[in-house]
């Protein structure tokens, strides 16, 4: 199983419609290392759900149910989405602030590349950031 972090601003896609819906196509990628990472992306993978822009915390864990296809919202065969559904929303949104003073958390891509709005993470880097939502 792989580790991944999704960004969205809340005023286009906040936790709260993600789970009303119950399920959605992840779109609107357009950068190349993102669409990478979608690609990577395989069904049971679990997944960060960070609010960007406003609020900056990871509210939530969803997880893949489709992998990678073509983006419906695009004719640009370059651009690809996978199907997320939500698992549980953290007790306590851990904060990009709580994230960057986290010794352990220095080297995560959510501080070092802070526009990629779909990221891997790595096993530990998820579990803390889990632990610290608990």
């Amino acid at each position: 199983m792989n580790y991944w972090l999704v960004k969205s601003e809340p005023h286009k896609y906040s936790w709260q419609k993600f789970n009303e819906d119950g399920r959605t196509f992840w779109d609107g990628v357009r950068n190349f290392q993102a669409r990478n990472n979608l690609r990577e992306m395989k069904p049971g993978d679990l997944v960060l759900f960070y609010h960007s822009n406003e609020g900056k915390e990871v509210v939530g864990i969803a997880k893949v149910v489709k992998e990678a296809y073509q983006d419906p919202t695009t004719e640009d065969k370059n651009w690809v989405v996978v199907d997320l559904a939500p698992v549980e929303t953290l007790n306590h949104p851990v904060t990009l602030e709580q994230i960057k003073s986290d010794e352990r958390l220095q080297d995560i891509g959510l501080v070092r590349q802070g526009r990629l709005s779909v990221m891997a993470l790595k096993p530990e880097e998820f579990d803390r950031i889990i632990e610290m939502g608990s």
